[in-house]
């Protein structure tokens, strides 16, 4: 378990900075199922996630080397990553067995990648979510491994997280205190949404944003214990901003909308959202109606979406007073990731 250091560089805010939404691709793996995605190595730092024979995404060695990830962190203040998985490899639409054996390669791959700084860089694993007994059981093996929590999609196809099988992990995951990232991933596709990186753009924040719904009028945050600590990535989409426009469908149409125990509002403090919003107007809108103790620091790093330096919005926040900002920058995220007990 990683010890928290309490002068972070840079900081002196009394906790240290903390990134819970970053990213790894292994600079190689064992053949992979038939149609899962591979990597085209372009130079010794360079790659390509390949989607068939179609170019998914360029990276760097960033994605794999730790030393580059450590010295970047460094760079931008940062004591310790979350080191999540890529989401295309999820393999969610594989059978079971195969979403298996893809999990146990990546995330015994991840903790090589974490190896060589074990406190700074904190692997979460990957599960085959569409078996909840196999998506327990691989968490289990992971955390007995040295994983600190496991990320999953937002889906898996037509399955949104109050599927009975996905809150059936879910519930595993909060009796066994393994923290949870949910990552949109599998956005829609069509004319509309295949230009300007639309997909990511508008459809990966709805998806988030759906996700958080679907916890809620599914009636999850009722079924799952309280002790479930789970956050949603890219600030939860744009649930903060419209959570009025649900409390007033809840009572204004109760006769579709009214499925959970509670109006939504009521479930705000049940979960937690990143931080990558970009832009202080927005990051208040998420202090302002999530609580300052449930938005944490993440930067999707390494991507070309992501914010550097990491936890700048939070700096340039001047609504925030030290309180605030040292709570977003690292103390809500050693809570969720249950490191505090280590003090």
């Amino acid at each position: 378990m990683p010890q928290l250091r309490h002068d972070p560089p840079g900081q002196g805010l009394g906790m240290p900075t903390i990134d819970v939404h970053t990213h790894y691709v292994p600079r190689g793996w064992p053949e992979l199922p038939e149609g899962m995605p591979r990597l085209r190595i372009d130079s010794e730092r360079e790659a390509t996630i390949m989607v068939g024979s179609q170019e998914f995404r360029r990276i760097a060695a960033n994605s794999w080397d730790a030393a580059e990830r450590l010295a970047d962190m460094d760079a931008d203040g940062v004591d310790i990553q979350v080191v999540s998985p890529t989401p295309v490899f999820f393999a969610y639409d594989a059978d079971a067995p195969a979403a298996t054996r893809v999990a146990r390669i990546f995330n015994d791959l991840a903790l090589e990648i974490c190896a060589p700084s074990p406190d700074r860089l904190l692997p979460f694993a990957q599960v085959p979510l569409q078996d909840p007994d196999a998506a327990c059981a691989e968490a289990d093996r992971c955390m007995r491994n040295g994983h600190l929590g496991v990320e999953i999609g937002n889906h898996v196809g037509d399955r949104d997280l109050d599927d009975a099988g996905i809150v059936t992990f879910l519930q595993h995951c909060a009796a066994s205190g393994i923290p949870v990232f949910v990552h949109p991933w599998g956005m829609p596709s069509g004319p509309r949404l295949d230009r300007w990186m639309a997909r990511w753009i508008t459809a990966m924040p709805a998806e988030t944003h759906l996700s958080i719904i679907a916890m809620i009028l599914g009636g999850v945050f009722d079924r799952v214990p309280e002790s479930l600590r789970i956050c949603f990535a890219h600030g939860g989409g744009s649930f903060a901003f419209w959570l009025g426009r649900l409390e007033n469908a809840w009572y204004g149409r109760r006769d579709i909308i009214a499925t959970s125990e509670l109006p939504p509002s009521k479930y705000v403090g049940r979960f937690s959202v990143d931080s990558v919003v970009f832009e202080p107007a927005a990051l208040r809108t998420l202090v302002d109606t999530l609580g300052a103790e449930n938005v944490i620091v993440g930067s999707d790093y390494p991507y070309p979406l992501g914010e550097r330096p990491v936890g700048n919005v939070v700096h340039r926040s001047t609504f925030l007073d030290d309180a605030q900002r040292s709570a977003l920058l690292g103390g809500n995220a050693a809570r969720f990731l249950g490191l505090l007990s280590a003090e």
